[in-house]
């Protein structure tokens, strides 16, 4: 019975939204508590009087996005990020499925990607540079020796323009000046979340540069299906739609390879417990500690076919993921020390939740045999994500 909702298609309807750049600011430590206020609490609990502030001089807030069926998603323009997603479970009881913080102080000053949108470039840069027509550029060190989603003034930590265009359609915007952390090119940025009506966060991102560069952006959210935000994601149940992926050197850096799943703890093709060989002695899982990989997926952007599916026995919320997007990171948490508190002063456990971040693969401006990342002016940058919910009683 379990294996039935792994193999769930859906047809996307395209949601579409006008252009608009953003002017750029830097991130500043303080931040100053605006005099405008929200006078109701979300279904979450979200008390949106917490997000009022503004970062570098500009004003911050919580978003509320709300479909027929009553769900509902909250977003911050303070990293574009996703901080709240109620979604029914097995009894119809709405349920948050997504860690966070409750006021936009904690994420301006606690380190952390949760919920955030991730750019220029997701994942890893390896030794922090690459070359584009004979031109070395260097970009901050913030993973080792590695840059690592943009760096750490990435747009996980700049404040994005908001626009909700209605109840289930918010959009944002932002402008990355030319040399931003390195990377040449202006990049005009919009992103649009939208909130449908079969419970599917919808995820479409739009840039365009005046100058030759890289461009890698995805969403950074920390799943965890079971509701239950103090306990692991090591019972989830997982399905990768891919039979190779990227291995990584003991410094997470893509090694060129791709390689096989085949007869490897990688092998998400079934559905498979993901605690039930995370701590294997197989080579990649000790270099990751756990799973934090690249799978290259067998969907090749086909959004009516997922790309990938987590499913939580203990709520019976199931996710799918579709994308236009040639890879999916999946991360285990393995790095959540149990020293972050979030929401409702839940502390975070060790592999308290799970990211599926769709990509281009890791380090691939320095790999000339993955797809490539460049994006030229008049050249116009798209990618697409669908985090889609349902049920398995």
């Amino acid at each position: 019975m379990l294996r039935r909702f792994f193999y769930v298609s859906m047809i996307c309807a395209v949601c579409t939204g006008s252009f608009v750049m953003a002017a750029n600011g830097s991130r500043e430590d303080v931040i100053a508590r605006s005099s405008q206020v929200a006078t109701s609490k979300t279904l979450s609990g979200l008390d949106p009087q917490k997000f009022e502030s503004t970062v570098a001089g500009k004003p911050t807030k919580l978003y509320v996005l709300k479909n027929k069926n009553g769900v509902e998603a909250c977003i911050t323009n303070f990293g574009g990020r996703l901080v709240s997603l109620m979604v029914p479970d097995k009894n119809g009881t709405l349920t948050d499925v997504v860690l966070g913080h409750d006021n936009i102080k904690d994420y301006v000053s606690i380190d952390g990607n949760f919920g955030a949108l991730i750019g220029r470039y997701g994942n890893r840069i390896g030794n922090a540079q690459f070359a584009l027509d004979g031109t070395t550029y260097n970009l901050p060190k913030n993973n080792d020796e590695h840059c690592l989603h943009g760096g750490p003034d990435g747009y996980h930590n700049v404040v994005w323009e908001a626009k909700q265009l209605d109840d289930q359609t918010l959009q944002l915007t932002y402008t990355s000046p030319d040399g931003d952390a390195g990377f040449p090119g202006k990049l005009d940025m919009t992103v649009i979340y939208r909130l449908t009506d079969k419970n599917a966060v919808d995820i479409q991102y739009k840039a365009v540069t005046d100058k030759k560069t890289i461009v890698n952006l995805t969403n950074h959210s920390y799943f965890n299906l079971s509701g239950k935000h103090n306990e692991n994601i090591l019972d989830h149940v997982l399905m990768i739609n891919a039979d190779t992926y990227t291995p990584i050197d003991d410094t997470f850096i893509t090694t060129g390879e791709i390689a096989q799943v085949e007869g490897t703890p990688m092998d998400f093709r079934k559905p498979n417990v993901i605690g039930d060989r995370i701590d294997d002695s197989f080579q990649q899982l000790q270099y990751g500690k756990g799973y934090d990989h690249n799978w290259v997926l067998n969907t090749k952007g086909n959004l009516r076919q997922a790309a990938a599916q987590a499913y939580s026995k203990e709520s019976g919320i199931v996710m799918s993921v579709y994308t236009t997007e040639p890879g999916i990171q999946f991360y285990a948490g393995n790095f959540m020390e149990g020293d972050v508190k979030g929401k409702q002063g839940v502390v975070y456990p060790h592999r308290g939740a799970l990211c599926l971040e769709t990509q281009h693969y890791p380090d691939s401006p320095n790999k000339e045999s993955f797809p490539s990342v460049v994006v030229k002016p008049g050249d116009v940058y798209t990618s697409r994500c669908i985090y889609s919910f349902g049920v398995q009683k």
